[in-house]
């Protein structure tokens, strides 16, 4: 019931402003993305606004063009950032993992996403390589990321 509500949630509010793509022009499902190097962790906890539906541990991953880019600012066709957001547990003061609640996707493709920085996004659901949750054809996700434009649309940077 509660990875129910979850997906609910996530389908219906945020990928209306998270990560998605439209059917022609699709993201895939980046297998071995845990392999890839990790660039940063952070945890969204109650009262942050947004909360709905990203409260949890945030993991993020690039392919080794992601990261020149997040080095950089300035992103390569190719490049693939990928955020792993995680439910956390919390006991004796510590958090831990819990399960995941999805996997975003963003895909550096110019000509193929113009209309989105050049950016196609996706979001699966929990562990689902195939349970797309968004479906505007990243319109969104763009829209929040649009904040974001000197740095290439991007959020995430590096830290030495």
């Amino acid at each position: 019931m509660k990875r129910t509500l979850i997906t609910l949630i996530l389908s219906s509010s945020l990928f209306a402003a998270a990560g998605a793509c439209c059917a022609a022009d699709n993201v895939d499902y980046p297998d071995g993305y845990r392999s890839w190097t990790h660039i940063k962790t952070m945890t969204l906890h109650k009262g942050h606004p947004l909360e709905n539906p990203f409260l949890g541990i945030h993991h993020v991953y690039g392919n080794e063009l992601a990261v020149q880019g997040t080095k950089s600012g300035q992103f390569d066709d190719g490049a693939v950032l990928v955020f792993d957001l995680l439910e956390y547990e919390t006991q004796d003061n510590a958090s831990t993992e819990g399960d995941r609640v999805l996997v975003g996707v963003m895909l550096k493709d110019s000509d193929k996403y113009s209309s989105t920085g050049g950016w196609g996004f996706e979001g699966f659901a929990g562990n689902s390589r195939t349970e797309r949750l968004v479906n505007d054809g990243g319109q969104s996700c763009f829209a929040c990321h649009a904040s974001q434009k000197d740095n290439d649309y991007v959020f995430t940077h590096w830290r030495e």
